[in-house]
């Protein structure tokens, strides 16, 4: 099968009157449609006398060609890679970037997925499954699809998953060294390594996002050179670079500002064009959010939501849910509350989404990661390396029991979608 060509994609969120798969590519593939006999939904005809033949089965309906667009751009990916050996126009309009662009603006929340990162001490290594969101919320129990050990197979060593956009998965695979993968179409590609004297894995923290003025994807890299203590936690002053997917090197940005990222909060968080890190520094309150815009390579910070003069917060951690840059507070009792910035950089805009009260009683205060909220309100919640399903309207937990020995490692809710990482 023919690699498809460069996948930059558009912002869900950026819907447009104007089609440009229509404006592009409907002239050019509607007159090579209509100069083969094929270029319609019809069923193959046969020469031979078959029992089939008995059964008259009629042949479908010629339809316009951008209706056929309409149809299959609804449809899940591991049906349109199948559906690419129907003809070569459907493979060359399946595998055309476009299309990839009005596929990702068109598909539903159903072909969102979870990939858990599960520890293997058999084999000293790591096994990756994948659920349907829907399968989780909707069904008592669900089977996971393992996938493909290309990692391995590639002879790369796995660390952990940056982060997820357009569903292209970003893995660091070791230090200074990262790949994007999109596991729905099995493509990937390994970027340049920084031109950086090698250094202990955890002085590289790699975040990923998707600039939308210049239709390109980047990955950010933070290069811890300097370790400091502010009350007791240990920070980092970084150096900050940039690639941008297509070209051959990392630039060297502005650095971070007067914040100082924390050790626990490391991984950005991609929003609206923006990566988002949540940043400790010596003034009171202590936490701050800093934010990176992907286009400017500029920095500002995002002011916080009111959590109560009354409240004790004992930790912050950031997230992003329904595309919405969030933060999970923690509080001296036994609840953690679910902060959303419905319209980003506005401040008024906070809402407390939910809180989620303790699942047990424990010693220590329970590490709380919300992951993804469905339309009826049902959170999908990691809770220490265990996964849960809380239903905010009557206050009940569902224990997905998706654990190993060694507990789950890692998790990723990525959305499926045609676009490549090749260049």
């Amino acid at each position: 099968m023919a690699p498809p060509p460069s996948s930059d994609a558009d912002e869900p969120s950026d819907v447009t009157s104007s089609d440009p798969l229509t404006e592009d590519t409907t002239a050019t593939k509607k007159r090579s449609l209509n100069s083969s006999t094929a270029g319609t939904l019809t069923l193959p005809s046969s020469s031979s006398n078959t029992p089939e033949d008995s059964l008259h089965i009629p042949l479908l309906p010629n339809l316009p060609f951008e209706l056929i667009i309409e149809i299959l751009c609804r449809l899940p990916v591991k049906s349109l890679m199948q559906f690419q050996c129907v003809h070569k126009s459907w493979k060359s309009l399946i595998s055309d970037r476009q299309f990839a662009k009005k596929h990702l603006r068109m598909s539903t929340k159903d072909h969102h997925h979870l990939i858990t990162t599960l520890a293997n001490s058999e084999r000293d290594g790591f096994s990756y499954n994948d659920y349907p969101l829907t399968s989780l919320f909707k069904q008592v129990t669900t089977t996971a699809m393992q996938l493909e050990h290309l990692l391995t197979n590639g002879g790369y060593r796995f660390d952990h998953i940056v982060g997820s956009c357009h569903g292209i998965l970003c893995i660091a695979i070791g230090p200074g060294s990262v790949l994007l993968w999109n596991p729905s179409i099995r493509k990937f590609t390994k970027l340049p390594c920084l031109d950086e004297t090698p250094r202990p894995e955890h002085d590289y923290q790699f975040s990923f996002g998707y600039d939308h003025s210049s239709d390109s994807y980047k990955v950010v890299v933070s290069l811890y050179n300097a370790i400091v203590f502010i009350n007791g936690n240990r920070v980092f002053n970084p150096l900050v670079k940039v690639h941008t997917l297509g070209t051959n090197s990392w630039r060297t940005i502005q650095d971070f500002p007067s914040g100082l990222v924390r050790e626990d909060s490391l991984l950005g968080k991609f929003v609206c064009g923006t990566i988002n890190w949540l940043a400790l520094k010596i003034q009171t309150p202590p936490w701050i959010i800093i934010s990176l815009d992907l286009e400017m390579e500029s920095y500002q910070e995002i002011v916080q939501p009111d959590y109560g003069g009354e409240t004790t917060l004992t930790s912050l951690k950031l997230g992003v849910l329904r595309d919405c840059l969030c933060i999970f507070s923690r509080s001296s009792d036994t609840f953690t509350d679910i902060w959303l910035m419905k319209e980003y950089r506005n401040k008024e805009s906070w809402i407390k989404l939910f809180r989620v009260p303790d699942i047990r009683d424990l010693d220590s205060f329970p590490y709380v990661y919300p992951l993804y909220v469905s339309e009826d309100d049902q959170v999908l919640l990691q809770i220490e390396s265990e996964l849960f399903v809380y239903n905010s309207r009557d206050s009940t937990f569902k224990d997905l029991n998706i654990r190993n020995t060694n507990g789950v490692t890692g998790t990723t809710v990525y959305h499926e979608s045609l676009i490549s990482p090749c260049f």
